[in-house]
């Protein structure tokens, strides 16, 4: 891959050594491969792969700078899951817990994050049982998995014991973040992509459940 991928991906997630981008271009290796076997990814979307997938999600790490414990949510092909694990070797004392529940999809990111030695663990459940499995994490994450009030509902373990959220959303974010208002209180930042020009990634903290008791209160 070119010097300007490398440029573009130090300008979209910070610093990157050449390691880490050689790791990252074995993952794209790896996930066409296994994609012409298993349905990793719309096909529509692998002409684009690097630019939609993989430095749309390793712009995350950058929102928080400091945090080594992760979880990602229906994980899927490993975006944004994998390839912040994969950046997480340059995080000293980080580790990455991937939730997928597809077995083939996890096999996947069980071989490629294992063969680069990515600091990370995959369980293969639904997010419903992963509760105790993980450590409680910093920053829980997620990618094209549901809309905003059930993703807070399948976050909110974690959430509600002090872990943030960085979500990506798309361009109808405004109307879902409106819809979960009946349902949770919480503090939010809006981080435009950098990749997409309709999207933005949502930065989620301090969830809290609203009761229907004080929903009448309020």
């Amino acid at each position: 891959m070119s010097e300007g991928a490398y440029r573009e991906l130090c300008r979209i997630a910070g610093p990157v050594s050449r390691e880490t981008f050689g790791d990252l271009q074995t993952f794209e290796t790896e996930f066409r491969r296994w994609s012409a076997k298993i349905n990793l990814a719309a096909p529509s979307t692998l002409p684009e792969l690097w630019t939609r997938h993989v430095l749309d999600s390793a712009q995350v790490p950058a929102l928080a700078p400091r945090a080594v414990r992760w979880l990602d949510l229906g994980s899927g092909g490993g975006f944004p899951g994998a390839i912040i694990a994969i950046l997480m070797k340059e995080r000293p004392g980080s580790h990455v817990a991937l939730i997928e529940s597809n077995r083939k999809k996890a096999a996947f990111l069980q071989s490629i994050l294992g063969r680069l030695g990515a600091p990370s663990r995959v369980h293969p459940v639904r997010i419903e049982d992963a509760v105790g499995l993980v450590p409680q994490p910093e920053i829980v994450t997620a990618r094209a998995l549901a809309p905003l009030t059930q993703l807070i509902d399948l976050a909110s373990p974690w959430l509600l014991r002090g872990a943030k959220a960085l979500f990506h959303k798309g361009r109808d974010y405004r109307t879902e973040i409106a819809n979960s208002a009946a349902d949770w209180r919480f503090d939010l930042v809006e981080h435009r992509s950098a990749v997409d020009a309709e999207g933005v990634i949502l930065e989620i903290s301090n969830v809290e459940a609203i009761t229907r008791s004080q929903d009448r209160a309020d």
